[in-house]
């Protein structure tokens, strides 16, 4: 799977790329992740990315023509983007404050995909004829204030790696994780040793070696964590 990250601030991503999990699946070829800074595709002498808006308010927002061109020489549209085979244009993704919730049925939307591109905003966000050019999917990834779309590019990329083939040990474990199958329910309460620590015990069930009742206990303290979590709200993050 290819992910492209499109950004301001590309040294963000060097560690989280380079790390564990991430860093194993790129080495083994199962992932392709590219960074490109935006600020590449500006033009002039102070290479420009943003501009104050029309009709007033604070801050800044981010000019159209080095974000389009940036997205389209990605994805193999620009005028400089050259000849020979080309991996398919990707899914075009933007964080932004309001997009749609991610979720984990998102994620495995996405994860479908061969290719997804990934849009950072920064400052006061984009310009609104970024998205009528480009018409991407917005996504926002909680209903809180970030600096920029870059740690929300890291969560998608994350929970995206985690159900690609080959990228986990075991893939039961994203089958069983939170949110995962048919009842998304949220896991319930695991244990390893001690089989006792300060008073506290692993429960019987999971010593019985009865993969049955084992099975049937922990459905029951999924379904028992899902009741106990807050209802979601809707949500708007900047991002």
């Amino acid at each position: 799977m290819r992910i492209d990250i499109l950004t301001l601030f590309p040294d963000m991503f060097a560690s989280f790329l380079e790390g564990s999990l991430l860093g194993a699946a790129r080495a083994a070829g199962l992932l392709d992740i590219r960074v490109t800074n935006i600020r590449d595709f500006a033009e002039g002498i102070h290479r420009q990315v943003d501009d104050r808006p029309f009709g007033g308010g604070p801050g800044m927002l981010l000019m159209p023509g080095p974000v389009v061109a940036c997205v389209e020489q990605v994805q193999g549209f620009g005028e400089q983007a050259g000849g020979g085979d080309r991996p398919p244009a990707g899914h075009l993704v933007m964080l932004t404050p309001g997009g749609r919730r991610l979720t984990q049925e998102v994620v495995e939307s996405l994860a479908r995909q061969e290719r997804i591109v990934l849009l950072c905003g920064r400052y006061e966000g984009f310009d609104n004829r970024v998205r009528e050019t480009l018409q991407p999917d917005e996504i926002s990834i909680g209903d809180y204030v970030l600096s920029g779309g870059e740690v929300a590019a890291m969560v998608i990329v994350d929970a995206v790696a985690r159900l690609v083939p080959g990228v986990l040990g075991d893939e039961e474990s994203a089958r069983q994780d939170s949110f995962s199958g048919a009842e998304r329910l949220v896991e319930g309460p695991q244990y390893t040793r001690p089989r006792e620590f300060r008073g506290l015990r692993v429960p019987d069930v999971l010593l019985s070696g009865d993969h049955g009742r084992i099975a049937q206990w922990r459905h029951e303290q999924a379904v028992d964590a899902t009741r106990r979590r807050s209802p979601a709200q809707p949500q708007r993050s900047l991002q």
